[in-house]
């Protein structure tokens, strides 16, 4: 793969802090962006982080006893990116190969009716380019459309965390639609694993992970992909 060939991959996280009427701080899930980072930075893609609102975005699962948060929460340069992640609707969506949302609860709350997230999605699509997402941050999907108005998961195979994921952590009644459900009454083939396991879905361009454990596996996914596009 000639990565210097390779336009960046768009990472984007919430700027959603509280978890619904709960009270509850939430956010990104931090192994959600760190452990696909790691594997586009080590394949030498570059990188540009984006959220809903800019700035700063507010950390759930804020876990450094894992190495790969560890690692980048002490790097200046991922602190710094982070500290002032781009606006996305600011964005141009053509200058990237890929798009991948993280996810975090925060996600529920404002990617699903984002219209910039919309935007950004379909116009990577459109222009042959990858579209992923792992735990909450397929909610980007659940109404994402295509130029001809039709859903861009109908028909596509997929994973995400799952509904009964959301019950095991005692939230089906806090968030403000179940996720799995609803990607599926959008036409999406939901291809679940069970609880907390890795599960990792590829179909064509669409590449989707199921739960934190998910996120190194759709890193590499991605990363695939593009080699795949770069040889073509």
């Amino acid at each position: 793969m000639n990565s210097t060939r390779i336009k960046p991959i768009l990472c984007v996280v919430t700027s959603h802090p509280i978890r619904g009427d709960s009270g509850e701080p939430t956010g990104f899930a931090m192994v959600e962006l760190t452990h696909p980072l790691a594997v586009f930075e080590e394949a030498g893609i570059p990188v540009e982080i984006a959220s809903i609102r800019g700035g700063h975005p507010p950390i759930d699962f804020f876990d450094l006893s894992d190495p790969v948060n560890d690692r980048y929460w002490k790097n200046k340069r991922f602190r710094d990116e982070l500290a002032h992640s781009l606006v996305l609707s600011d964005l141009d969506p053509s200058r990237y190969s890929a798009v991948f949302f993280a996810g975090g609860h925060g996600t529920m709350w404002d990617f699903a009716d984002s219209p910039a997230v919309q935007k950004v999605i379909r116009e990577i699509w459109e222009a042959g380019g990858i579209v992923s997402a792992v735990c909450h941050g397929p909610a980007a999907l659940v109404n994402a459309t295509l130029s001809d108005g039709s859903y861009l998961v109908a028909g596509k195979k997929l994973a995400c965390f799952t509904d009964e994921e959301e019950a095991e952590v005692n939230y089906t009644k806090v968030v403000p639609y179940l996720l799995a459900s609803t990607l599926k009454q959008r036409g999406a083939l939901h291809r679940p694993a069970s609880n907390w396991s890795e599960n990792v879905v590829v179909d064509g361009r669409l590449v989707t992970g199921q739960n934190p454990a998910s996120a190194h596996g759709v890193g590499q996914a991605v990363v695939s992909q593009l080699n795949v596009d770069q040889a073509t």
